[in-house]
C-alpha cells in the first residue's frame, strides 16, 4: 500500500512519464541492484493503473503508445538479458535469488500491459531452456531462472489450451532428463502453478495428464530412478490429487500402475522416495475412509486391483492400513529392539490379508503390500532385522495356499535368493551348539518343501528352473549355496527338472563354486546331485545328457565309488533304464519314440564313437581332449556297478572290446593313427584313476580292471617306450609324453603284484629310460636349438624324473639293473667342476632348456604353443632335474662327499628357488633338507641364508592357497628337521635365532591364516617322539610347546561360520559323499587347518611323557613355570578384559594345561607349585579359570595333605586381596570330603576350617556369605558323619545351628533365595567330583561349555581320536568314568566381583541459571513495552538473517526450548503454527521468557506452502533436517546469510509434500547406532552452525579491515 501512494504521489508530481520511465532503466550490459529493478516495476504498475483509468486521460494516444512500446522494450532489452546474464552465474547465492525474484515480477508487470502476442512470445522464448544442458548458452537460461520465469508468465497463458499443453509437455520432459536437482522446482514452479491457474475440467485435464505420463512412464521403464521422480511428482500434485473426485477429476486410487509406484516406492533404496510413497498411500486411505469412496468404483472395474475399499468393511480396513504404516514406519529405525515389538502386526496383516480373500480372487488387500514388507526387512542395514525378515518369511504358514504361493513366486526367486546369499544369516545362534545344522538352514528345508508343494502344478517347473538359475546369476558364498543346495535335495520326488534344469545346475557347478572350500563345494555338489537325481525328467533327457551332466561332479570332491552318492546313481540308473530320451541317431527323425535304450548299449555305441578319429593328416596333432574320455569312464564304470551280478571280469571283456582291440595292437599296428591311441590309453587312464585300483583292499570292479590292465601290460608298455625313447620331436608332443608317463605309473603300480611284470619293469624298461635320457642329456647340441632338438630333451627329463619317483616309492632292489642305470646318472649331475670365480659347482644341475627357433614352416600352432607354454616347458625340465636329484642324493649321495661339494649343491638349490615358480620348488626344498645338516657347522652364514630365502618364498605365496599350503610344509620338514632341532647349545646359535624368528612369525601369520601354526607344531610333537636322541631338542624351541598351549582361534566370525559348517558336514558322515571323496583325496596330506589343531598336537604330546623319564619330567616342569608366568603377565596388566576375551581364553588354557599335567609331576615338584597356585587364587579371574584353579588346589592338597597348613594362611590373608579370593578358597572347602580322608589330624584341620568358615559367614558381603554357608553346610555334614570328630566338635553345634537356620531362612527372601538355590545347584558344588571327574573329557569339554565359555574352546573327543595318537593312563583317561555331568545345564550363579563405589562427592562448581523472568517486574516493565527487535537493541544484540520455521511441531517442551535456543543465538523469528503455545505452562518452562526477547510468527500448517514460497522470492534458502540421498554434512554445508530452517515433526518428519520445496538437505554425522536425534537438538545444532558460521566471518572481516 505504501508503494502504491509514494508511486502515484511521484507521477502526479511528475507528468513526463517517459523520461520518468527512462531514468529507471539501466545500461542493458549492467547488472542493476535489486531495489532499482523493484522501483521499475512499482513505476510500471502504477503507470498500468493510470493508462487503464476510464475517466479523463492524463495523457495523449501517442503518449500512452509511446509508454507501451517502452514497457515492451523493457522485457527484451532488459528483463531477458538480465536472466540471461543470472543464469550465467556459476552457483545459486542469494543475490541471485533476489534478483531472479525482482526481474520475475518486473517481466510479470511488463506483460499485463502488453499485448497477448507478447506474452505467448515471451513463453516460447524461454521454453527451449528447459531442455538438458551441460552449460547455458549465450543468450539462454538456467533451468533454474527458466522454471522461476515461466512461473510467472503462466497466469496469462491460462487460457491458451495450446499453449499450456506445450508448456505441460515440456515440463514433463524435463522431469525424465535433468539433473536431479532441478526436477522439484519444475514440479513446484511450473506444474503447480498451471494446476492453480487452471480451473475446473481444464485443470481435471492437465491433472489427468500428468498421471497418466507418470504411470505410462513407470510402467515402460521401471527403475529406481523413474520410481524416485515419478512420487516426487505425484507427492507434490497430493493436494490436488487427493480430493473428493467428480466424475471428470481423475482418481489415482483407480490407477493399477499408480499402486506400483508406491509399492516399488515403499521398497526403494532411498529413505526419502520410501517416505514419499509412504505419504501417497497415507493420503489415499484417508480419502477413502473420509468420505467413503468405494474402490474399485461400478464404473471402472479392474481385474487386478492392488488398492481396494469397500464402506461395509471399514474397521477391518482402517485397522489393516493403520497396522501396516506403522510397520512401515517401525522398519525405518533399522533398530532390531524397536522393530520386535511390531513383528506380531505383521501376523496381523497377514490373517487379514487371508480372511479376505474371496474366491479365486484377493479380496481387499493383495499380497504385494505385504512383499513390500518383507523386501524392506531384507535390505535393511540391520542384519539382524534383515535374519528377523528371513525367518519370519520361511514360518509363514499361508504359503500353503496355492495362491499365496503363487503370488509369492517371483519374490522368492528374486528378493529371498539375493538376501539368502547372504553369509551372516547362518551364523550360529548361542542356543546352537557346534556341529548343529543352523536354525535357519533347517527352517529353509521345511519352507522350500512347503513352498513347492503348495504351487500350482503348472508352475513349480518353471519356479524351480529361475531359482537353479539365480544361484548362478551372481557369486555365492559357500555357506549360503550350501544350505540352499541341501533344502533344495529335501524337495519332494517329483519331476521338475528337464534338458534346461540340468544344464542351470551344470552352470552353477561351473562359475559359482570354484573358490569355495573343497568340503563345502563337495558337500554342494551332492545335495545338487541328489536334487538331479529325484526332480530330473526322466523322458526329457537322453543318457548323452545324463552323463554329460554327471561330468561336472568331481570324482575327488563328491561323485566318488563306495560312496552312498554313487550307489544312489547307480540305482537310480537302474530304475529308469529304458525310460530315457531316446537319441536321434545321423539324422533320423523318424525313428520310433518308443524304442528303449539300455545304458550298456548307450556306452557301446558311445565308446565305438570315442574311438573313431579322423584320418591322419601327416603331421603331429596336440592330444584329444580329455573330457570325453573322462564321461565315457564314469558311463563305463557305473554300467559295470549295474550288472554286478554277472561276472564282472567277462562282462568288461565285451563291454570294452572295441578299446582292448585297440590297445592291444597299439605297439603293433604301425596304421593307427596316433590320435586314436592317445584316446585309448586316455579313457584306460581314467578309468585306472577312477577305480583306484591303488588301495589296499580290492572290490571287483578293481580287480576286473587289473586283470585287463595285465593281459595289455606288455603291448602298452612297449609303445610307450617307443614313444619316449625318441618317438616324440614336436612341441605338441610334451603334454603326449605327460600322458604317456601317467599310464607308466598306472602299470607300475599294477605290476607291484605280479614278479614276472615288476622284473620286466625294472630289468628292462626303467633302464631303457634312463639310458635314452642320459644320452639325450649327454648330447645336447651346442648350436641354435630346434624344436626336434629340444623337445627329446624335455622328454627326457620328463621319463628320468618319473622313473627316480616311482623308484623311490617302490623301494626298488639296490642290486637291480635300474639301480646300476641311475648310478650314471647320478655321476652325470654330481660332476664336481670348478667355475671361472675358482669355486667348485655341478655345472649339470640347473640346467636351462633354450627356447627353440622354429623353422619357417613352422604352424601357427607351434607357434601359439611355442609363445604360451614354452616357460612352464622350461620350469618342468628344471623341476624334474630336481626330483631325479632328490632320490639320487638320497640313494647314492655325491660322489665326492666333501664340505664343497655339499656347498655346491647348496647353491645350486639356492639358485633354483629364484629360478623356479613358486609352485614347482618343492623338489628343491626336499633337496635343501637333504643336505642343510651338511654344513651346519662349516658354513652356518649360508645355511642361515638358504632357510630365510626359502621362508621368504613361502610367505609370498600366503595369498595362493593351493601353492602356499604344500610349500609351507615343504619348508617346515627342511627347516625344522630332527638334524637341525638337535643341535648342540654351542653350535650354530645365528640359524637357531633364525629359527626360532620364523616360528614366531609363523605363529603372527596363523592370526590370520588359520592352520598355518598347526603345521608347524604337529611336525614338530612328531618330530621330538618319533626320532631317537631328538627329544632334547625340545628345550631350545620351549616357546613352540608354550605357545601351542595356550593357541585357539581368534573368534573372526566368517572363519568360525566356515568352520562350523565344516563341523556340520563332517558329522554328516557318509550320508554326505564329499566326507568320503575329500578325505582320499588328502590322505596322504596333512591339510587340517583346524584352530585347535596346535592344541591338540601338543596335548597329545604331552600326554605320551613319561614321568619316570627324567628327560621328560624336566620338560613338564620348565613348561609349567612358563605357563605360570605367561598367567602372571596376564593378571599383572593394566589391561581390563571381558568374559571370553583373548586374555580370559588364553588364562583358561594355561590352567587346562596345568591341570592335565598335574598327575604326571612329581611329589617334590608340586611342593614348589603349590605357593604360585595359591597365589593365582588371590586373583581377579573369570568363572572357568576361577574352577580350574580351584579344582587344581583341592588335587594338589589331596596329592600332598601335608600342606593343608598353607590353605589356612591364605584365609588370613584374603582380607588384604578382594573378596573373589576369599570366595576362591571356601570353594575349596566346599570339597574337603575329598581332601579330609588324607589328613592326619582331622580334628585340628575340621575345627580350623569351621572357624575361618564361620568368621566369612559374619562378612558384610552377600557373595562371601554366601560361598561361607555352603561350605559351613558341607563340612558340618561331613563332621556330623565321622563319629569321633563330631564329639570334638560338638561345642560348636550351637554357632553352626545358627548360621544354616539362616541358610535356610534364606529360602523366603526373594533375590537370596533363589541365589541360595542356583549355588547349591551349580555343577561345581552339586555332582562335580574333583578326583572322580579328572578326564580329558571333563577338562577340555565339560568344564568350558559349563563355565559358559564360548564353544570355540570346547575340545569334542573326536578330535583328540581323529587328529593324534592321544595317550591315555589310569591317571589320565580320556573319557569321563561318570556321565553325571553330562546332565548338568550351565548354571547362571557367576559371582561377581565389583569393587564398592566411593560416596558420590558433590560438585565442585555449579553454573547458576539466570531467568529473566525472575528478575524484578519493575526492571523488565520498560522492556516489555517495546516490541521484540526494539528490546533486542535496547540490550546491544545484534538482529540475524536467520529463520526457524517450527510449524510442524506440536510439543511445547520442543517448542518451548526451540524459542530459549533461538533467543540466545539472535535467529531473526521463530516461526508457530500457533502463538497459543506461549501461554502453555511447558512451554514457560523451558523457554526460561525468551518469547519475551524474540519475535515469534504464526503460520498454520496448511500455509507452510505460500509461505516458504513466498520466502524463496524474497531471497530466502530454505534448507531441510532430512536424511536423504542428496544431502549434504553439516560440517561441510556453507549456510547463506538469507537462511530458512523448516523444521520437521517429531515422529515423521517433514512431510513428503514440503521435501521437494527445500533448496538443501543437511544432515548431521552420525556415530552412533539410534537413527535420529530430537528435534530440538538437531534444530540446535543447526542454529549454532549458523552462527559459528557467521561469527567466523566477521571476524575475518575485521581481521582483514585492521590488516
Amino acid at each position: 500500500m505504501m508503494h502504491s501512494v509514494l508511486i502515484n504521489a511521484v507521477l502526479l508530481s511528475s507528468p513526463d512519464y517517459e523520461v520518468l520511465l527512462g531514468s529507471l532503466l539501466w545500461p542493458s550490459e549492467t547488472w542493476p541492484e535489486t531495489e532499482r529493478v523493484e522501483a521499475l516495476a512499482a513505476l510500471i504498475e502504477g503507470l498500468g493503473e493510470l493508462l487503464s483509468r476510464s475517466d479523463p486521460q492524463p495523457v495523449t494516444d501517442a503518449t500512452r503508445r509511446s509508454i507501451m512500446d517502452q514497457i515492451e522494450s523493457v522485457i527484451w532489452t532488459r528483463c531477458m538479458p538480465l536472466l540471461s546474464k543470472i543464469s550465467a552465474e556459476p552457483g545459486e547465492d542469494a543475490r541471485c535469488r533476489e534478483s531472479t525474484a525482482a526481474v520475475c515480477r518486473l517481466l510479470r508487470v511488463c506483460v499485463a500491459r502488453c499485448s497477448e502476442d507478447a506474452w505467448k512470445r515471451a513463453a516460447q522464448f524461454i521454453l527451449p531452456s528447459l531442455q538438458p544442458q551441460d552449460e547455458v548458452l549465450p543468450g539462454g537460461f538456467s533451468v533454474e531462472v527458466a522454471s522461476e520465469s515461466l512461473a510467472s508468465l503462466i497466469p496469462f497463458l491460462s487460457t491458451d489450451d495450446h499453449l499450456t499443453d506445450t508448456i505441460l509437455s515440456a515440463a514433463l520432459a524435463s522431469i525424465r532428463s535433468l539433473p536431479d536437482a532441478s526436477v522439484p522446482r519444475i514440479i513446484m514452479r511450473i506444474i503447480s502453478t498451471l494446476l492453480r491457474c487452471c480451473s475446473g475440467a481444464r485443470s481435471s485435464s492437465i491433472l489427468r495428464s500428468i498421471l497418466e505420463h507418470m504411470c505410462s512412464w513407470h510402467s515402460s521403464e521401471n527403475s529406481a530412478i523413474v520410481t524416485e521422480r515419478s512420487l516426487l511428482c505425484l507427492t507434490s500434485l497430493s493436494d490436488h490429487l487427493f480430493q473428493p473426485h467428480s466424475s471428470d477429476t481423475p482418481d489415482p486410487r483407480l490407477y493399477v500402475q499408480f499402486w506400483r509406484i508406491v509399492q516399488d516406492g515403499l521398497t526403494h533404496t532411498d529413505s526419502l522416495t520410501r517416505k514419499r510413497a509412504l505419504y501417497l498411500l497415507k493420503r489415499g486411505v484417508a480419502l477413502s475412509e473420509e468420505h467413503a469412496l468405494e474402490v474399485p468404483s461400478s464404473a471402472s472395474e479392474e481385474d487386478e486391483m492392488l488398492f481396494s475399499w469397500a464402506a461395509d468393511r471399514l474397521e477391518v480396513l482402517r485397522n489393516f492400513w493403520e497396522d501396516y504404516v506403522l510397520v512401515m514406519e517401525t522398519l525405518e529405525e533399522n533398530q532390531i529392539h524397536v522393530v520386535r515389538p511390531v513383528l506380531n502386526r505383521i501376523d496381523t496383516l497377514i490373517e487379514t490379508t487371508v480372511n479376505s480373500c474371496q474366491g479365486s480372487g484377493w479380496g481387499l488387500f493383495h499380497p504385494s503390500w505385504l512383499l513390500c514388507v518383507y523386501h524392506r526387512m531384507f535390505h535393511s542395514e540391520n542384519k539382524s532385522l534383515t535374519k528377523e525378515g528371513v525367518c519370519h518369511l520361511v514360518e509363514l504358514h499361508v504359503l500353503q495356499h496355492p495362491a499365496f504361493a503363487s503370488s509369492f513366486s517371483q519374490f522368492i526367486v528374486g528378493s529371498f535368493m539375493d538376501v539368502l546369499s547372504e553369509s551372516s544369516l547362518f551364523h550360529r545362534s548361542p542356543v546352537e551348539r557346534v556341529g548343529e545344522c543352523p536354525e535357519l538352514a533347517v527352517k529353509l528345508r521345511v519352507f522350500m518343501a512347503t513352498f513347492f508343494t503348495s504351487l500350482p502344478q503348472e508352475e513349480r517347473r518353471g519356479v524351480l528352473l529361475q531359482l537353479i538359475q539365480q544361484l548362478s546369476s551372481k557369486h555365492w558364498s559357500a555357506v549360503p549355496l550350501l544350505f540352499v543346495c541341501e533344502s533344495l535335495s529335501k524337495l519332494p520326488l517329483e519331476p521338475l527338472l528337464g534338458t534346461s534344469g540340468l544344464a542351470a545346475i551344470r552352470e552353477v557347478l561351473r562359475c559359482t563354486m570354484i573358490t569355495h572350500q573343497v568340503l563345502l563345494r563337495g558337500a554342494a555338489q551332492c545335495f545338487l546331485l541328489n536334487s538331479a537325481l529325484s526332480l530330473t525328467v526322466v523322458s526329457e533327457v537322453t543318457l548323452d545328457d545324463v552323463f554329460s551332466f554327471l561330468m561336472c561332479f568331481r570324482p575327488d570332491e563328491s561323485l566318488c565309488r563306495g560312496t552312498q552318492l554313487w550307489n544312489q546313481v547307480c540305482a537310480w540308473l537302474l530304475k529308469h533304464e529304458g525310460s530315457f530320451k531316446p537319441r536321434i541317431i545321423d539324422g533320423d527323425l523318424d525313428a520310433p519314440s518308443h524304442k528303449k535304450e539300455t545304458v550298456k548299449a548307450h556306452v557301446q555305441e558311445a565308446l565305438l564313437a570315442f574311438l573313431v578319429v579322423p584320418a591322419c593328416s601327416g603331421q603331429n596333432e596336440r592330444l584329444p581332449d580329455s573330457r570325453e574320455a573322462d564321461k565315457l569312464a564314469r558311463a563305463v564304470l557305473l554300467c559295470v556297478e549295474m550288472q554286478r551280478s554277472q561276472e564282472l571280469i567277462s562282462f568288461l571283456d565285451s563291454l570294452l572290446s572295441p578299446l582292448l582291440d585297440t590297445l592291444s595292437r597299439v605297439s603293433t599296428n604301425m596304421y593307427q593313427p596316433l590320435s586314436k591311441s592317445d584316446k585309448s590309453l586316455q579313457l584306460l587312464l581314467r578309468l585306472c584313476e577312477l577305480v583306484a585300483i591303488n588301495q589296499d583292499k580290492e572290490d571287483d570292479v578293481q580287480v576286473a580292471v587289473k586283470a585287463m590292465l595285465f593281459r595289455l601290460f606288455d603291448p602298452i608298455l612297449e609303445f610307450i617306450l617307443r614313444q619316449l625313447c625318441g618317438g616324440l620331436q614336436e612341441l605338441c608332443d610334451v603334454e603326449r609324453a605327460d600322458l604317456y608317463l601317467c599310464v607308466l605309473r598306472q602299470l607300475v603300480v599294477v605290476c607291484s603284484s605280479s614278479s614276472q611284470h615288476c622284473s620286466k619293469m625294472h630289468q628292462i624298461a626303467f633302464p631303457k629310460l634312463i639310458k635314452f635320457g642320459l644320452t639325450a642329456l649327454q648330447n645336447q647340441t651346442q648350436r641354435v636349438p630346434t624344436v626336434a632338438d629340444q623337445v627329446p630333451v624335455a622328454v627326457a627329463m620328463a621319463s628320468l624324473a618319473a622313473v627316480c619317483d616311482l623308484a623311490a616309492r617302490e623301494r626298488t632292489d639296490m642290486q637291480s639293473e635300474t639301480i646300476s642305470a641311475l648310478k650314471s646318472l647320478n655321476d652325470y649331475f654330481f660332476n664336481l667342476t670348478t667355475s671361472s670365480q675358482h669355486q667348485a659347482c655341478f655345472g649339470c644341475i640347473n640346467h636351462r632348456l633354450v627356447k627353440p627357433q622354429l623353422t619357417d614352416s613352422g604352424s601357427l600352432e607351434a607357434q601359439g604353443i611355442l609363445q604360451q607354454d614354452w616357460g612352464l616347458i622350461a620350469a618342468r625340465f628344471m623341476r624334474d632335474q630336481w626330483i631325479c636329484l632328490n632320490f639320487l642324493f638320497k640313494t647314492f649321495g655325491i660322489p665326492a662327499s666333501t664340505a664343497d661339494a655339499h656347498k655346491a649343491a647348496l647353491l645350486c638349490g639356492l639358485e633354483a628357488l629364484t629360478l623356479l615358480p613358486s609352485d614347482l620348488v618343492l623338489p628343491v626344498l626336499s633337496f635343501i633338507q637333504m643336505v642343510l645338516p651338511h654344513l651346519v657347522g662349516g658354513d652356518e652364514a649360508l645355511c642361515v641364508q638358504t632357510v630365510t630365502c626359502s621362508w621368504e618364498l613361502v610367505q609370498g605365496l600366503n595369498t595362493n592357497a593351493h601353492d602356499f599350503w604344500p610349500a609351507l610344509r615343504g619348508f617346515i620338514h627342511m627347516a625344522f628337521q630332527r638334524r637341525l632341532l638337535s643341535l648342540p647349545k654351542d653350535q650354530a646359535p645365528d640359524l637357531k635365532a633364525a629359527l626360532k624368528q620364523i616360528a614366531s612369525e609363523l605363529l603372527e601369520l596363523s592370526q590370520t591364516k588359520s592352520g598355518v601354526y598347526g603345521v608347524l607344531t604337529q611336525h614338530c610333537c612328531q618330530t621330538w617322539l618319533d626320532t631317537d636322541g631328538g627329544f632334547t631338542s625340545v628345550f631350545n624351541y620351549l616357546d613352540i610347546v608354550t605357545e601351542a598351549c595356550v593357541y585357539g582361534p581368534l573368534m573372526r566370525k566368517d572363519q568360525r561360520l566356515i568352520q562350523d559348517v565344516h563341523i556340520y558336514v563332517e558329522q554328516l558322515g557318509g550320508a554326505c559323499a564329499a566326507n568320503i571323496a575329500v578325505t582320499n583325496c588328502l590322505l596322504f596330506c596333512s591339510d587340517n587347518r583346524d584352530d585347535q589343531l596346535p592344541r591338540i598336537c601338543v596335548l597329545a604330546f604331552l600326554s605320551r611323557l613319561d614321568s619316570t623319564n627324567v628327560l621328560h619330567q624336566r620338560l613338564m616342569e620348565e613348561l609349567v613355570f612358563e605357563l605360570l608366568k605367561k598367567d602372571a603377565e596376564i593378571s599383572k596388566s593394566k589391561t581390563r578384559y571381558h568374559s571370553n576375551s583373548l586374555q580370559h581364553r588364553v588364562k583358561n588354557r594355561v590352567w587346562q594345561t596345568l591341570l592335565m599335567l598335574l598327575p604326571k609331576l612329581k611329589e617334590e615338584f608340586v611342593d614348589t607349585l603349590l605357593k604360585p597356585v595359591f597365589e593365582a587364587g588371590f586373583g581377579s579371574n573369570h568363572a572357568s579359570v576361577k574352577y580350574l584353579i580351584e579344582w587344581m588346589m583341592v588335587l594338589i592338597l589331596v596329592r600332598c595333605p601335608q600342606h593343608i597348613e598353607s590353605l589356612w594362611v591364605c584365609f588370613s590373608k584374603a582380607h588384604e586381596h578382594t573378596k573373589t579370593s576369599i570366595c576362591t578358597f571356601l570353594s575349596v572347602l566346599v570339597h574337603l570330603n575329598v581332601i579330609v580322608p588324607h589328613l592326619k589330624d582331622k580334628v585340628v584341620h575340621l575345627r580350623k576350617a569351621l572357624d575361618v568358615i564361620l568368621q566369612s559367614c559374619l562378612s558384610h558381603n552377600f557373595s562371601v556369605r554366601l560361598y561361607a554357608l555352603l561350605a559351613l553346610k558341607r563340612v558340618w555334614h561331613l563332621t556330623e558323619n565321622m563319629v569321633e570328630e563330631a564329639e570334638a566338635l560338638r561345642s560348636l553345634s550351637s554357632v553352626v545351628g545358627v548360621c544354616l537356620t539362616q541358610a535356610e531362612a534364606m529360602q523366603s527372601t526373594g533375590n537370596a533365595s533363589k541365589n541360595w538355590i542356583r549355588i547349591q545347584e551349580h555343577f561345581f558344588f552339586g555332582c562335580f567330583h574333583p578326583t572322580r571327574d579328572f578326564s580329558v573329557e571333563t577338562i577340555f569339554y565339560t568344564f568350558p561349555s559349563l563355565s559358559e565359555l564360548t564353544d570355540d574352546e570346547w575340545i569334542p573327543l573326536w578330535k583328540f581320536e581323529k587328529f593324534v595318537k592321544f595317550a591315555e593312563s589310569p591317571s589320565l583317561p580320556l573319557r569321563n568314568g561318570t556321565r553325571d555331568l553330562e546332565q548338568v545345564q550351565p548354571g547362571d550363579w557367576i559371582q561377581q566381583d565389583c569393587s564398592e563405589q566411593g560416596k558420590e562427592e558433590r560438585w565442585a562448581e555449579v553454573q547458576k541459571k539466570i531467568t529473566p523472568s525472575r528478575l524484578g517486574i519493575q526492571e523488565q516493565e520498560p522492556e516489555l513495552q517495546l516490541i521484540p527487535p526494539q528490546r533486542a537493541a535496547r540490550l546491544g544484540k545484534q538482529p540475524g538473517a536467520l529463520l526457524v520455521v517450527a510449524s510442524l511441531i506440536d510439543k511445547p517442551t520442543n517448542l518451548g526450548g526451540l524459542c530459549r535456543t533461538c533467543e540466545i543465538f539472535g535467529a531473526s523469528a521463530l516461526v508457530l503454527d500457533s502463538l497459543r503455545h506461549v501461554t502453555d505452562k511447558h512451554f514457560q518452562s523451558l523457554s526460561v521468557s525468551s518469547e519475551l526477547w524474540l519475535p515469534l510468527l504464526e503460520v498454520k500448517p496448511m500455509e507452510l506452502t505460500e509461505f516458504l514460497q513466498m520466502k524463496k522470492s524474497e531471497g530466502y534458502c530454505i534448507v531441510g533436517v532430512e536424511q536423504t540421498a542428496n544431502s549434504q554434512s553439516l560440517q561441510d554445508y556453507r549456510f547463506p546469510e538469507k537462511t530458512l530452517l523448516l523444521l520437521g515433526n517429531e515422529r515423521e518428519g517433514i512431510p513428503a509434500n514440503l521435501l521437494q520445496m527445500l533448496d538443501v538437505c543437511v544432515e548431521i554425522p552420525q556415530q552412533g547406532v539410534i537413527r535420529s536425534l530430537n528435534v530440538h537438538v538437531s534444530a540446535a545444532l543447526l542454529i549454532w552452525e549458523y552462527t559459528r558460521q557467521r561469527l567466523t566471518s566477521d571476524s575475518t572481516k575485521v581481521g582483514n579491515k585492521r590488516e
